[in-house]
C-alpha cells in the first residue's frame, strides 16, 4: 500500500471510528470500499501507534464485538491527516478541472471548424 493511499485510508477510517465507534472492520472496510485485509492492517497500524483503543463489548446477538476509540493521539493525527487529505484531494480537484477545461475547449473548437455536424 503505498504511503498516500495509506495516510488517505488511515484519515476516513479515524474520521469514520469517531463518529461509529463500534463499526465492524467489514463495516469499516465496505463503508471506505477498501478490502477487509488493508482496513486490518491500517487498524492494527493505528493500535500499534497508540491512536486507537480496543474495547470489547457484548453485541445484542451475545457475539463480542469490538469498538475502537480514538485516543488523544488520535485525534491529533487525525487533525493532522486531514491537512494532508485536503491538500491531495485539491491538487485532484485543481487537476480534474484543468482537464475538463481542455475537453471544453475541444469540443468547442470542434464545434466552432464544424466538425459536430
Amino acid at each position: 500500500m503505498s504511503r498516500e493511499i495509506n495516510e488517505d485510508v488511515r484519515f476516513r477510517i479515524l474520521r469514520l471510528l469517531e463518529d461509529q465507534p463500534h463499526l465492524s472492520q467489514r463495516d469499516i472496510a465496505d463503508s471506505l470500499g477498501v478490502s477487509l485485509g488493508a482496513t486490518n492492517y491500517v487498524l492494527k497500524a493505528l493500535v500499534e501507534k497508540g491512536q486507537l483503543k480496543v474495547r470489547n463489548f457484548r453485541a445484542s446477538n451475545n457475539k463480542l464485538r469490538y469498538a475502537y476509540i480514538l485516543t488523544p493521539s488520535g485525534i491529533e493525527a487525525k487533525a493532522r491527516l486531514t491537512g494532508g487529505f485536503l491538500k491531495r484531494k485539491y491538487a485532484e480537484y485543481e487537476a480534474l478541472k484543468s482537464e475538463i477545461d481542455a475537453l471544453e475547449a475541444d469540443i468547442e473548437a470542434g464545434s466552432a471548424n464544424g466538425a459536430d455536424r
